[in-house]
């Protein structure tokens, strides 16, 4: 821990007994995690083994493999890109995309909007997965055109603005990206996200070396501990190729299928959050930075009590979600293994990055770790 603020000691312990039972009963093989207040770094510990075949523990520069943890990167590089006035809200798709029309249910093609992607209000769903699309966790050596000329072939589930349904919006917005800045996905996040935060070129990337020495292995959740995942290998109702990463042929997904460490996607959050507090522009204005704390999908909604902003959940009632987080907490993760909120009331920022499917999306250690941080709740 480190800062002029630390966890208390209560706080520091029930952390870390969130963390050891998740290890001791091998529900987690490794990971780190982060909590930040008010600016200020309050707990960070890495933990358990990148590699527990070789014994490799896991360090706080560890990269993992992303899955939607991808997301409100790009959609941070779409917003900025908004604010430069190099796109807007309201473009529609095939302006940017001549190609992509995809139909509605009426059988018309469809006008889709640059808000409907951010928000999942776009009427494209991951049951596409079915159909031969990929959602950048698989597939390796696919290409852009072709995965989004086979999306495009598909209709709608429903009418762009009518309904929410969490998809491969962002995957299309990444394409958009590529064709506002002339550029590959990854030069743009590096523009748009890391440079102005003085993070390494490197520290967000669609592709990595075979033999890079700091990459965690990833596991998926097994009886009687977490099995290592070696090739193509569907775990619940989603498809996973660890070997996508380590093809650099493969398309740059936006809404998955990048790799990074924990204090990059830490610091990455951290910043939206102190930009809507203060409004010193890290990387959005104040504006659209507290608009990441409010829906922006009207009555649509992720859950009862939530709705969507342009990246991730925002709780509005506490109360019918059954969560204990302040209203315009924003929170979401990905099924590689992580989680991550952020509590603009509290001025807190979390991130729980494992190596673990799914224990560390949605398993108990997410919760446990969850009510370490609200014990009164």
């Amino acid at each position: 821990m480190t800062g002029t603020e630390t966890a208390t000691d209560a706080e520091a312990a029930r952390l870390d007994a969130a963390i050891d039972a998740a290890l001791a009963e091998e529900r987690l093989v490794g990971g780190v995690v982060t909590v930040s207040r008010r600016g200020e770094r309050v707990y960070q510990r890495a933990f358990g083994l990148a590699d527990r075949e070789a014994e490799r523990p896991v360090t706080p520069d560890t990269i993992f493999r992303l899955a939607s943890v991808t997301k409100p990167v790009v959609c941070i590089t779409a917003l900025r890109l908004i604010e430069q006035d190099e796109m807007a809200l309201d473009d529609a798709v095939h302006e940017w995309l001549p190609d992509f029309r995809p139909v509605g249910p009426d059988g018309q093609p469809a006008t889709i909007r640059i808000r409907h992607l951010l928000t999942h209000t776009s009427g494209i769903s991951y049951d596409v997965a079915l159909k031969g699309v990929s959602t950048g966790l698989a597939q390796p050596g696919r290409s852009l055109e072709d995965n989004l000329a086979r999306l495009a072939a598909l209709p709608l589930a429903f009418a762009p603005g009518a309904s929410w349904a969490y998809g491969l919006s962002i995957d299309v917005l990444g394409a958009v990206i590529q064709k506002v800045t002339r550029g590959s996905l990854e030069e743009a996040v590096r523009a748009q996200v890391l440079d102005p935060l003085g993070l390494p070129a490197d520290a967000f990337v669609f592709s990595l070396p075979r033999e890079t020495p700091n990459l965690a292995v990833p596991y998926a959740n097994d009886d009687p501990r977490p099995h290592r995942m070696t090739g193509e290998e569907q775990v619940g109702e989603t498809v996973f190729d660890p070997t996508r990463i380590f093809d650099a042929t493969s398309f740059q997904a936006g809404g998955a299928g990048a790799a990074s460490t924990a204090p990059v996607i830490h610091a990455i959050l951290e910043a939206v959050r102190a930009d809507a507090e203060d409004g010193k522009g890290r990387l959005l204005s104040q504006e659209m930075a507290s608009a990441q704390f409010r829906t922006q999908s009207g009555d649509l909604l992720t859950e009862p009590g939530s709705g969507f902003s342009y990246m991730g959940a925002v709780v509005f009632d506490p109360r019918i979600t059954g969560l204990p987080f302040a209203p315009g907490t924003l929170r979401w993760g990905g099924v590689y293994g992580h989680t991550w909120f952020i509590d603009s009331a509290a001025a807190m920022t979390v991130t729980i990055m494992t190596n673990t499917i799914y224990e560390g999306v949605n398993g108990k250690v997410t919760v446990d770790i969850r009510d370490a941080l609200y014990p009164s709740r």
